[in-house]
């Protein structure tokens, strides 16, 4: 096995720890949270998590059979279904709610872990010599970037609706 093959395949073992790690944190967040925007946002991500650790074994089993890396489709959600929640989620519980604060530490935990996945992903797609693996991680790195921003805007919301709902509807004082 020379460098490279060695350097990816310690890049799918660490995936798949952060996948399986992510979809823990995930589901116990959800399982926890009254909040139903939290409740159902934690749950969505532990499923999206899910699916990522399904391609990255299935890229790992590749290679373990001397195969080279796999023409495996990315994930191909690009944040819909969270945007999709997200929109559902404001408009039944406008600005008038209740939120835990473990709520609000566990999406700020949560918003550090996709940091880390985005820096991984986006970090090995430039790497990448195989235009296959680059596209996959590129593909990757921008569902990361996508649930950090979802994580962001759950966690800007939740703790401040009214300001939340101010800064999307552009409103301003200045008569404008």
């Amino acid at each position: 096995m020379d460098n490279e093959q060695a350097r990816t395949i310690e890049i799918l073992q660490s995936a798949v720890r952060m996948e399986v790690e992510g979809k823990e944190f995930y589901q116990k967040a959800s399982q926890k949270s009254s909040n139903r925007l939290a409740k159902e946002l934690f749950q969505q991500l532990a499923d999206e998590e899910d699916v990522h650790r399904k391609k990255f074994e299935e890229i790992y089993e590749a290679f373990k059979r001397g195969q080279n890396w796999p023409d495996v489709a990315p994930p191909a959600e690009k944040g819909k279904r969270l945007k999709s929640l997200f929109a559902e989620a404001t408009k039944a519980l406008g600005s008038k709610f209740k939120v835990a604060g473990s709520e609000l530490e566990a999406i700020k935990i949560a918003m550090g872990m996709e940091v880390k996945s985005y820096d991984l992903y986006h970090s090995r797609s430039e790497e990448s010599t195989l235009p296959v693996e680059k596209r996959f991680y590129e593909t990757l790195a921008g569902e990361e970037r996508g649930h950090h921003l979802a994580l962001v805007d759950s966690y800007e919301y939740l703790s401040d609706p009214a300001g939340w709902f101010t800064k999307s509807e552009h409103w301003s004082l200045d008569g404008a």
